[in-house]
């Protein structure tokens, strides 16, 4: 096996445990609890499970039939502020929760199935550049973690932090840029230097070590922040640098329009 296939296989059993784990949290879930208001405005529990589904489901087609995934990319642009949503409430609406559980197992094992049969270096679409079978698998488990914490936060939930968040916090360094762009705005052409310390201790570290723009703090506080399920002021990351300084008020892990975050315990 060579070292990219060795990552991918580890990206995959990585995502695979993250959804098992959020598994393990909704399934023996009353049907009341099902219908719980998430952190997510207009979102219950089902509402962050049905994503996913969806999400699992689009990203098979873009992993098994790239030419049917353009379909997806028109609807998403025809509505970009809603296409979300609509999906999300189209499968509760559709769907029991013991019918939503399923679905969402079988989907992501089909995903699981395809991602892992993918020929080595192929390169599949999505709404954003083709991306990589481990970039994929990476993103469906930020999705996945992110969602999985609104569900948490919404029953009231602490989930203890793994080693896994070293994958969100990759993807909210890569997509530093992405974050100025889907805003009308010109990144910094300074690279930064992100530092983030883990549970365990160990260092999770981005960027030049000279670079004069840099952001330090926990893992798990980055991963809040660029996943935009935490206010930056209920975090203890920090910057150094007026650039860095910005970026940690826009900084998103995901794809799509900028989200309007979350407001400060302060003001809930």
């Amino acid at each position: 096996m060579s070292d990219a296939s060795a990552v991918t296989v580890a990206v995959l059993d990585d995502l695979r445990e993250e959804s098992d784990e959020l598994d393990l949290l909704v399934a023996g879930l009353s049907a009341h609890e099902w219908t719980v208001p998430t952190p997510a405005e207009g979102w219950t529990v089902a509402h962050q499970i049905a994503h996913l589904n969806w999400t699992d489901e689009v990203a098979l087609v873009a992993a098994t039939e790239p030419g049917a995934f353009a379909a997806e990319v028109e609807k998403a642009l025809a509505a970009p502020d809603s296409f979300v949503d609509e999906a999300a409430g189209e499968a509760v609406a559709a769907l029991t929760p013991e019918a939503l559980l399923v679905e969402w197992r079988e989907g992501r094992a089909r995903l699981q199935d395809a991602l892992r049969a993918a020929p080595a270096g192929a390169k599949l679409p999505w709404y954003g550049p083709p991306m990589s079978v481990a970039s994929m698998a990476s993103a469906r488990l930020m999705e996945t973690w992110a969602h999985g914490q609104d569900v948490a936060d919404a029953l009231g939930v602490a989930r203890k932090p793994t080693a896994r968040l070293r994958h969100v916090a990759r993807i909210g360094v890569r997509a530093r840029d992405y974050a100025y762009f889907v805003r009308g705005q010109r990144p910094p052409a300074e690279q930064f230097r992100v530092e983030l310390l883990a549970e365990d201790g160990g260092p999770t570290v981005y960027g030049p070590e000279e670079a004069a723009q840099r952001v330090t703090g926990p893992l798990l506080d980055f991963c809040l922040l660029v996943t935009q399920r935490a206010h930056r002021d209920d975090l203890a990351v920090e910057a150094v640098g007026a650039d860095a300084d910005r970026w940690l008020d826009i900084a998103q892990a995901f794809a799509g329009p900028a989200g309007p975050g979350r407001p400060p315990k302060a003001d809930r």
